[in-house]
């Protein structure tokens, strides 16, 4: 018999542990997030439907690589900072208090990029769907997320990368 595992009542947001240094994209074009910190709030609890992140952007830094859910929907709530947004209708600048959200199978690719000289501090929640594809439009990448939740990157041609 498993022992249920057990979680927090509550914590203060900007204790949680920070995930590992990120190594999701193929080199090079994981140096474009080196400037980002994630702690994965919604893990610390047991969720399992949604992530929830507090994310740091560095002067600098952006998000992601700009990209596209096919399936799984997201959305930001900007805490500190003033990041622009940009997606396929071009650059918003956000500030405290905005938020923005980013449907699945719109096809608007959209990441932030911090070009201030302060840090931008935001939270990010985006559902867990399996099988859901990403594509990226400024890059010869795109995503697949198989059903055992694990990202598969490789390029347009579907050639590895």
């Amino acid at each position: 018999m498993s022992t249920p595992r057990s979680f927090p009542t509550a914590l203060a947001a900007s204790e949680a542990p920070a995930r590992p240094k990120p190594a999701q994209y193929p080199a090079p074009l994981a140096i474009a997030i080196e400037n980002r910190e994630k702690r994965s709030l919604g893990d610390l609890f047991g969720i399992t439907n949604f992530g929830i992140n507090l994310t740091r952007i560095l002067p600098g830094g952006c998000s992601a690589l700009r990209h596209a859910h096919a399936r799984q929907d997201e959305f930001i709530y900007i805490l500190e900072g003033c990041p622009t947004l940009v997606t396929n209708e071009g650059d918003t600048l956000l500030a405290p208090g905005m938020c923005a959200g980013f449907p699945a199978g719109t096809g608007n690719a959209h990441h932030l990029i911090n070009r201030t000289e302060s840090a931008v501090v935001y939270l990010e929640v985006g559902d867990r769907t399996a099988q859901d594809t990403v594509t990226y439009p400024d890059e010869d990448l795109q995503a697949i997320c198989g059903t055992d939740g694990k990202w598969q990157y490789q390029r347009k041609d579907g050639s590895p990368y």
